[in-house]
């Protein structure tokens, strides 16, 4: 299904993701694109998007991708993503409009559906996303380890 006005709806207020400019351009099926265009206030020395904004994009790939597993709006409705651990590798300077995607794995499937339908409080999970300049060059890629949980009482 796709709940891109959902994942938009939920990480729009986040004020890491509002100061970088991210915009979700989808979220369905357990995949997501994020995108921005690299702010001069969050470049580095050579004009690139510093490691900072590139980590908030690729946090924001996976979140996306997290909400986008959910069938609806009620299915998330009282689920929480905490990232726990983060991996970067960076590749090329990230300037201009940037695009990180990913998509979530079927180990990852597995792991986070019954949280969505309420069958389980918790789940860990890792996510996986790539970051392209408008050129199509791959200029980052990195990894977040999840711990997903339901809160009670939100089933």
């Amino acid at each position: 299904m796709d709940v891109t006005p959902l994942a938009r709806a939920l990480l729009d207020p986040v004020p890491a993701h509002r100061t970088a400019g991210i915009e979700v351009l989808r979220a369905a099926d357990g995949v997501a694109e994020v995108a921005l265009s690299t702010p001069q206030a969050l470049t580095n020395v050579i004009g690139s998007l510093h490691s900072s904004g590139l980590i908030t994009l690729i946090d924001a790939a996976g979140l996306a991708a997290i909400i986008g597993a959910a069938e609806d709006e009620k299915e998330f409705h009282g689920v929480v993503p905490l990232g726990a651990a983060a991996a970067m590798e960076f590749l090329a300077p990230a300037r201009g409009r940037l695009v990180a995607s990913c998509r979530l794995d079927e180990q990852a499937l597995r792991e986070l559906r019954p949280v969505l339908v309420g069958a389980a409080l918790r789940a860990r999970l890792t996510t996986d996303a790539e970051v392209v300049d408008s050129t199509g060059v791959l200029v980052c890629r990195g990894s977040f380890d999840w711990s997903v949980r339901r809160t009670a009482g939100a089933v």
